[in-house]
């Protein structure tokens, strides 16, 4: 089930610009196909999936799969509403696999079946390592967010992995890339299912870093104690779902958030807003204790309030902050502080999951 939405290409560019170059695409790429499209659903010239899936075969012809992976990611945006996107994220997936075995870390995809409303879904996992030494090692759990699935996420992966020295293991929440189920709380199931078969791959830690979206349930895991530690990068957990955030979403989100959670025509205001309110964590923040946890956002960020950061200002065994002069998971709204946010995670979670502080280096740009 999906729909298509209003929503102008120079809107999308208008929000996405500064992630489009943060996440590899060069600079003046961007810029081209910031000139040339001119319709986001059409699959012709000119169309969002069809101008992004040309670059992406430009980056295949010349050599580099991984740089066409992302391109292809990117000709998913917003969501997988239409033909056009689905067939992009075929590809995104041939070229990431194409390009695996150049990474600077080891490499695995592994289907698993996790447990799930009464049977099982079948969720594609990647992990990475610097020695494939899963056993002896933490796992870190990372889920992504409504629109920026696992594999655009790979830059993140590798240097958590190489500067930790633990395994990492990304997947897609409920609704959203390889996903088979819609977006609702009940992905909590999948993600519990999922941190269970982290701890017996791993030496029994296990830690959760989620992003945007994927906030939501590592907030969930951290507040509920389910894993060792969490670490919630711009999720939205509480305000963010209230009325006059959700009317104010701006940047098509609501669009995006619909098609994950499975409608098959575009919501009206009261339906989106029942929706949504059912992913409030007000019930976990109302307890008193959790497990470790780190929190972090940008400062100026449009989509998630800063009060579903601080409202976790006090709490025990929790870190807050909030970043200043960039937006939602200080990838948007100008250049990416993503190194700054790699160097808290990597100097906060070594002490919370068993290893020597100390070992992490600097993040890259």
């Amino acid at each position: 089930m999906s729909y298509t939405y209003d929503l102008s290409p120079e809107s999308a560019f208008e929000d996405r610009y500064s992630q489009f170059i943060g996440f590899g695409i060069p600079k003046a790429d961007v810029d081209t196909l910031h000139a040339t499209i001119k319709d986001m659903w059409a699959d012709a010239p000119s169309g969002w999936s069809y101008e992004w899936s040309a670059f992406a075969r430009k980056y295949l012809e010349a050599g580099n799969p991984l740089l066409a992976s992302f391109a292809y990611g990117f000709a998913i945006f917003p969501c997988l509403a239409n033909e056009a996107r689905r067939t992009a994220q075929r590809n995104q997936l041939e070229s990431y696999l194409a390009a695996a075995p150049s990474f600077p870390v080891k490499f695995e995809r592994r289907i698993l079946a996790i447990p799930y409303q009464g049977g099982t879904v079948n969720t594609p996992v990647h992990l990475f390592s610097v020695t494939g030494d899963y056993a002896n090692a933490p796992v870190l759990i990372y889920t992504g967010g409504v629109d920026t699935y696992k594999m655009g996420l790979h830059a993140i992966y590798v240097q958590l992995a190489q500067r930790l020295g633990i395994t990492i293991l990304g997947f897609d929440i409920a609704g959203t890339g390889e996903s088979t189920i819609p977006l609702s709380i009940k992905g909590d199931e999948l993600v519990l299912g999922v941190v269970n078969e982290a701890r017996k791959l791993g030496n029994g830690k296990v830690a959760h870093l989620g992003f945007s979206f994927g906030g939501n349930f590592s907030a969930m895991t951290g507040l509920s104690g389910a894993v060792d530690a969490a670490i919630v990068l711009g999720g939205p957990v509480d305000k963010a779902w209230g009325e006059e955030n959700a009317k104010n979403l701006p940047f098509g989100m609501p669009g995006i958030i619909g098609n994950d959670m499975g409608f098959d025509q575009e919501p009206s205001y009261p339906e989106f807003l029942a929706a949504v309110q059912q992913f409030t964590r007000r019930p976990l923040l109302d307890q008193s204790k959790n497990g470790p946890m780190l929190v972090i956002n940008g400062a100026n960020d449009y989509f998630v309030p800063q009060a579903d950061s601080l409202v976790f200002q006090g709490r025990p065994n929790t870190e807050v902050h909030l970043i200043p002069d960039i937006g939602h998971c200080c990838v948007l709204g100008g250049p990416s502080k993503l190194p700054e946010v790699i160097d808290l995670v990597t100097q906060w979670l070594p002490n919370r999951i068993g290893l020597a502080s100390g070992k992490a280096g600097p993040a890259h740009a």
